[in-house]
């Protein structure tokens, strides 16, 4: 047994090694718990974390197999790692609770003109977060400021002056390399678009941009059927995308060698998001619009010719019976009870929409592995949380997204399995949102959705993060990503069953920093620490970080599309057993607001 709970193995191959055993894996999951001794990081001995029973193949990064093997040399503890003997083995066991929170910087802390403005202001915020015990920020490095001037002449000016500042407030970071346009999306108040040298290519070639089934383009994000095409000077775009990543590290080495950026979130499509830009508010798209399907470009239209000429079908073409943005999925062929969807042409094309969509995904992820290689760090993926239409059949918002996810085909665990052989995290949104906060009309599932995503991430044996979809300064809000964060709640004698590995809140602003907004905000952070002090160094809370890892073998998709197999979600508890307060604790602030005005 010790071979099998202690193995590297990841998702596909741990299953493969598994049954190899006699052993099915759902026999174990991540509900199966062993005794694992593991290096105390508040010691400097060998020995069990009290008697805390750990994940021997759960999701829990703080006990990873990678990390925990015998095999593995474990990091002697620096001296700053070193904590006071006041430090009592009950609270060892609750820092494995720990969820560190971080806080995304305004989408123009560094403006369009490429300069880091307002900079006394943004350093008394990053000051008053790091008063707050928040972990670190995270910030879009846009491609569309750094590579402004032309092919290759990248400048990074302002954000190495951003960097030294977060660093000099304590602050860790997560940069998010940012290949799409800002502005068009929801919630975006400025415009950065990507290179003008790269749009002047697309006045010529207006084809390297996503494109409706209408013709309208979308210029937000390079469309990938141009992935691998040398249209840019000769570059392809993933080589566009590499270079830019390239050239990040060997100006960036210093913060890299020093810690201070512990995720590479890689852009991967619009609102930087692994998925195609179904639902642009620039183009009339309004809640709760069932999108678009964007493949209607030329060189993703020759891309299905060719994958339906292999099926054995050069006769079918891309759907032309979707409907528009703004429809209902009965308002359309494609997606009505008895739909093209659920024809063998139909799922021929979805399959090999959300195919295109992992295999982008994947090989940008692997120029990224090998760029970043070695550094202790992680990279990570964002995946949007589409809930409307989430709860009638067609899911038929998700689909055209990219997200080819039925009630019976899962379509997340395909991208997490795809994700786990670079040993990237998955970001997801909206778990700030519960369903009875959203319009009947729109037969929205988030709290559903959250599961099954935060279940795939946790079956395919890949860390979990986790964002706000809209700015929310309430308890219930704040609350229910309490819940989601860790869904059967605090375990007090070590690990808890489920448990994300960070979550990031959307975003610094004046209103957040502001009076009982702020008051709130400071007690929630707490609460996803466990109520535990805060701690820098993310092994004071089990949650390693080792050089990153050369990717695994790339995944073949038959193996991948395993994972659409449909499993039940993991267990999630009504309520955080750790909460911000309910109705009374917002009396409290009311009282409290009131006599603070009075004063004043």
């Amino acid at each position: 047994m010790a071979s099998i709970s202690h193995s590297r193995l990841y998702g596909w191959e741990k299953k493969v090694q598994l049954e190899s055993s006699g052993l099915r894996p759902e026999t174990l999951g991540v509900h199966r718990q062993e005794k694992c001794a593991v290096r105390s990081p508040l010691s400097n001995k060998m020995g069990h974390v009290g008697n805390v029973d750990v994940l021997s193949l759960g999701p829990s990064k703080m006990v990873k197999a990678q990390a925990l093997t015998s095999d593995v040399a474990t990091p002697t503890p620096s001296p700053e790692m070193e904590v006071p003997s006041l430090v009592t083995e009950e609270k060892e066991k609750m820092l494995a609770n720990y969820v560190p929170v971080y806080v995304m910087l305004p989408l123009d802390v560094v403006s369009s003109e490429n300069e880091l403005e307002n900079k006394e202001e943004l350093r008394a915020q990053l000051k008053q977060l790091r008063a707050a015990d928040v972990d670190g920020v995270m910030v879009d490095v846009w491609w569309g400021i750094i590579e402004s001037k032309g092919p290759t002449q990248y400048e990074w000016g302002a954000y190495r002056t951003l960097f030294q500042m977060v660093q000099e407030c304590g602050l860790k970071l997560q940069a998010i390399m940012s290949f799409h346009q800002c502005g068009g999306n929801v919630g975006d108040l400025v415009n950065i678009p990507i290179p003008k040298w790269v749009r002047e290519i697309g006045k010529s070639d207006p084809d390297i941009f996503y494109t409706n089934r209408r013709g309208t383009r979308n210029i937000e994000y390079l469309t990938i059927g141009v992935d691998n095409m040398p249209l840019f000077g000769g570059r392809t775009a993933v080589e566009l995308y590499r270079d830019y990543m390239k050239s990040f590290k060997e100006n960036m080495a210093d913060f890299l060698e020093a810690g201070l950026i512990i995720d590479i979130e890689v852009g991967l499509g619009p609102a930087g998001e692994l998925r195609y830009p179904s639902y642009p508010e620039s183009q009339g798209w309004k809640f709760p619009g069932i999108g678009e399907f964007q493949c209607y470009d030329k060189y993703m239209k020759a891309e299905f010719k060719q994958a339906a000429t292999r099926a054995g079908h050069p006769e079918w073409e891309v759907p032309d019976d979707t409907g528009k943005y703004n429809d209902k999925p009965d308002d359309t062929q494609f997606f009505k009870a008895d739909g093209t969807f659920l024809t063998e042409k139909g799922k021929f094309f979805l399959t090999w929409y959300s195919n295109m969509l992992i295999n982008h995904g994947d090989q940008i992820l692997d120029e990224a592995n090998q760029i970043f290689l070695g550094y202790k760090l992680k990279l990570a993926a964002k995946v949007s949380g589409i809930h409307w239409w989430y709860k009638v059949p067609n899911h038929a918002a998700e689909l055209t997204a990219g997200y080819y996810n039925l009630d019976e085909r899962d379509g997340y665990r395909t991208i997490a399995r795809m994700l786990s052989r670079h040993y990237a995290i998955m970001n997801f949104t909206c778990v700030e949102m519960r369903d009875t906060e959203q319009s009947a009309e729109a037969k929205s599932g988030p709290e559903e959705l959250v599961q099954q995503v935060l279940s795939a991430g946790w079956r395919e044996d890949i860390e979990v993060g986790c964002e706000n979809a809209l700015s929310r300064y309430d308890r219930k809000a704040y609350n229910q990503i309490l819940k989601n964060a860790r869904p059967n709640g605090v375990n007090r004698n070590g690990p808890p069953k489920l448990r994300i590995g960070g979550f990031t809140y959307l975003r610094l602003s004046d209103d957040l920093l502001r009076g009982k907004n702020f008051r709130i905000f400071k007690t929630f952070v707490r609460k996803m620490h466990a109520e535990q002090d805060y701690f820098q160094d993310p092994q004071n809370y089990y949650h390693l970080l080792v050089p990153l890892a050369r990717s695994k073998p790339k995944i073949p998709i038959e193996v991948i599309l395993e994972a659409t197999e449909p499993l039940k979600p993991f267990p999630f508890d009504t309520a955080a057993d750790m909460s911000v307060g309910g109705d009374f604790a917002d009396l409290l602030d009311n009282v409290i607001e009131k006599v603070g005005i009075f004063f004043q």
